[in-house]
């Protein structure tokens, strides 16, 4: 199902992964320890800024700050709208 928006300049929406349930040994992490996930997928970007177009494109999987974007329910999913300088990296 395509989202019915669409990010302006050099914003770009994010949807985040979900937060890790268990370690890599087997511990379960109770809901009150989870972290905020850094790492998510493009779902939807802006056209870019006149003179810096956007290196990011929709499908991929960015790293971002911990605190980074503006947090938004749309569709009864949660997403992240950031602009692509507080997007880390490219995975």
């Amino acid at each position: 199902m395509a989202l019915n928006i669409k990010p302006l300049a050099d914003r770009v929406l994010v949807e985040p992964k979900e937060a890790e349930t268990k370690t890599a040994s087997g511990i379960i992490i109770p809901d009150n320890a989870k972290e905020k996930p850094q790492k998510g997928t493009v779902v939807a970007v802006g056209n870019g800024k006149k003179d810096e177009p956007l290196t990011v494109k929709v499908g991929d999987t960015v790293l971002y700050g911990k605190y980074g974007g503006t947090e938004l329910k749309l569709d009864g999913k949660d997403y992240l709208m950031m602009r692509e300088s507080d997007i880390l990296a490219i995975v």
